[in-house]
């Protein structure tokens, strides 16, 4: 029995589909996390520049964005165990290059952009609270890694009761393995995973 027929015998992949409000979720597609020597890979330059599009279509809806990003001290001061645990986080300052947004997903004003020093865009940053107070209730998530920051915000997001979707073509990881792999599990659990232009489709007759 292959994989799909086991979850699917257990009943797992359903659908929470697409509600009434969305928001976009761009999980730290910064330029530390898009260069093959510091964090990325050039799948994830991939997944940045195939978002350019969902931005814009979020940002013609007049729907809420936020966009997050590694920030660390630049003295160290509030260094944790996932700073300890990937040293290359440390250089990830409120200055550094590394930790600046990719110019092609540059916010504009009205878009917050989220400090945070764990890998959950939730977790510590008052991001479902603010979604909560703009009404929405579909929580649309793009980033990177898909098999870290990714996945952890889509598991929180669920965990705050939010219809979750992850579009597939606009996360990416350092290697194709963990992106497929995490993205199969997150759908059979956690979120609905369609790809972009699938998304726009139904987002817009919606």
């Amino acid at each position: 029995m292959d994989k799909h027929a086991i979850y699917k015998h257990q009943g797992l992949g359903g659908t929470s589909g697409i509600g009434r409000r969305c928001a976009l979720v761009l999980v730290d597609f910064v330029n530390g996390f898009v260069d093959f020597d510091q964090l990325g890979g050039p799948h994830i330059l991939d997944a940045a520049n195939a978002t350019v599009p969902l931005l814009a279509h979020f940002r013609a809806q007049q729907l809420p964005i936020a966009h997050t990003r590694v920030v660390f001290a630049d003295d160290g001061s509030n260094h944790n165990v996932f700073a300890l645990r990937v040293p290359p986080l440390q250089k990830l300052t409120e200055t550094a290059p590394g930790s600046q947004i990719v110019p092609q997903l540059t916010p504009q004003p009205g878009e917050w952009v989220i400090r945070k020093q764990s890998a959950s865009a939730f977790f510590e940053t008052g991001l479902a609270g603010w979604l909560l107070q703009r009404g929405v209730d579909t929580a649309v998530i793009v980033g990177c890694t898909t098999s870290g920051c990714v996945r952890a915000s889509v598991v929180d997001s669920l965990q705050h009761n939010l219809r979750t979707v992850v579009i597939s073509d606009c996360v990416g990881d350092r290697a194709i393995e963990p992106h497929e792999a995490n993205l199969f599990d997150m759908q059979q659990k956690y979120a609905d995973v369609m790809t972009r232009d699938e998304f726009i489709a139904q987002h817009t007759r919606s």
